[in-house]
Parts: structure tokens; sequence; C-alpha cells
């Protein structure tokens, strides 16, 4: 081996040391999440599917992420002009059984891959994370109206009369507080630009569009704090665009609710129309 080689040797091996002890250092400074891929912690029901799910992606693509990039090292080592290769230009054959071998592998791994993936997410959706027919059946289901603007999120409780934009109505600013024990139903929009309404802790997100009324269902489970962020960027506010969701136990729920749709039905002003903000409860119409 050369001086040069071996200099370029040492440079490399010390730059992907410094690399390596800086995302270190800055990974050891910062919160961590759970083991596993790396998400918030999931206080949710049904949220360990979805990581189950990217598990199972990661398993399956991580061999074949490594195969090309071992495939990709060897050509740019043995097969560089430093070796006296030139290159050799073929309009390839279709007689050729290896390169028939090795597309049909390919095609058939990714292909299952896909197809599996499709059918899985497909099922999740139908069965837990879209099945707004079961929520409609519970009872205890929370229903809620989120109305996003720049750059925060209205929140919107119906009261003890269970209908929405009247007096006794709940009303928040980026704050939403939902019990342990029962599905929460969401209905959102927006009134100035799309924004995404992200609960990472319950493995929900859906988008907030002007002029459209969106839904989403999730379903919590263990008491505690959790971030409402926002995954659309929608401003150059975008980063204070956040809120808190509150898990409590049932009692301490009722309580709340009880307390705060008597103290906002003192604040109803018939007159004030912005503060008339919601809508009719669509979800049931399906």
């Amino acid at each position: 081996m050369t001086s040069r080689s071996w200099n370029r040797g040492m440079v490399l091996l010390l730059g992907v040391t410094a690399t390596a002890w800086s995302w270190g250092a800055v990974a050891l400074a910062t919160v961590q999440p759970e083991a596993g891929v790396g998400l918030p912690r999931d206080a949710s029901v049904y949220g360990h599917l979805i990581d189950d799910f990217i598990i199972e992606d990661i398993t399956v693509e991580t061999p074949l992420f490594i195969v090309m990039c071992l495939w990709l090292l060897a050509a740019a080592l043995f097969y560089n002009s430093k070796r006296g290769h030139k290159a050799m230009y073929d309009h390839g054959s279709w007689k050729n059984p290896v390169a028939v071998g090795i597309c049909a592998v390919a095609v058939f791994i990714l292909g299952a891959d896909d197809v599996y993936s499709w059918f899985k997410s497909n099922n999740l959706l139908d069965t837990y994370f879209w099945n707004f027919k079961d929520a409609e059946a519970n009872s205890k289901t929370v229903r809620v109206e989120v109305n996003a603007h720049q750059w925060a999120w209205n929140i919107r409780y119906p009261g003890p009369d269970g209908k929405f934009n009247t007096p006794d109505d709940i009303v928040t600013l980026n704050d939403l507080r939902v019990p342990n024990d029962a599905p929460v139903v969401v209905e959102l929009t927006s009134v100035d630009v799309i924004h995404s309404f992200w609960l990472p802790n319950m493995r929900a997100k859906e988008d907030a569009v002007p002029g459209m009324v969106n839904r989403m269902i999730f379903y919590p489970k263990e008491v505690g704090e959790y971030d409402i962020g926002c995954a659309q960027h929608c401003g150059v506010n975008h980063y204070k665009m956040k809120g808190l969701l509150t898990v409590l136990s049932r009692n301490d729920y009722e309580m709340w609710a009880n307390e705060a749709s008597q103290n906002t039905s003192h604040l109803w002003d018939p007159d004030d129309t912005i503060a008339h903000w919601g809508w009719d409860w669509t979800w049931k119409k399906d």
C-alpha cells in the first residue's frame, strides 16, 4: 500500500469516527424515544400495529438495501478506470440466464412485499383506524371538532345536549382532553391553509383542509400529557402551532367536562357569530 493510499484511508477513518462521535453526542443530549423504530412512546390501544408494520417493512427492505450498496461498492472498487477497466456497452439479451434470474428474483421479492404491504395497510385502516361504524356504536365515544388556523387549534366538544354550536359547548384553544377508555372521533377543517393535525403518541394524523371536513379516530390508553403538532408547513410560524393532548381517567374527564361546559355556557354570546364556528356533526350520516 502506498503512502498516499494510507493517508487517504486514515483521513476517511478519522472522518467516519468524528461523524459517529458527533451523532452519538447529539443523540445522548436529546430526549430518547422508545426502543424499536425510534418513534415517540406509544400511548394508544392500536399504535403497536403501526410500529409492527414499520418493523416488518424495515426487516424486508434492509437486506435489499445492503445488497444494493455492496453491489455499487464492488462496481466502484473493481471496475474503475485506475484498474484499467474500460466500459463495454451491451444491448443486453434475454437469453442471458443470470440476468433473467436476477431480474425475476428482484421482481418477485419487491412485488410480493408491495402487495403484502398494500393489503395489510388497507386491512389496518378498515379494521381499526377508519372504522367509524364501530366507533359510532360505542356509547362512550368522544366527539370533537377541530378548526385549524394560523397558528393554533380551536377545539369544540358538544355539551350535555350532545349537539355542536349550542350554548353548552366546551371550547378550548390548543387544549384537547380525552378519557383513556374510549375512542375519540375528530372532525377537522381549516380556515386558511392546509394544516395537519398530528398526535404522534396516538399514531394518528389527518390533514385539515379549507372547504372540507376530514375525520380521524384515535384510541388513547395511557393517562398523561402528549404533544399535538402540525405536520404540514403552514407559514412562517408553523413551528409554533402546537397543542397539548391530556389523557384523563373517565372520572377525571367527566368532572372536567361538566365544569368546562358550565363555564363556557356563561360566556355564550348569541351575537358573536365569529365564535360560532362549529358545524353539524357529519360522520353518523355514513
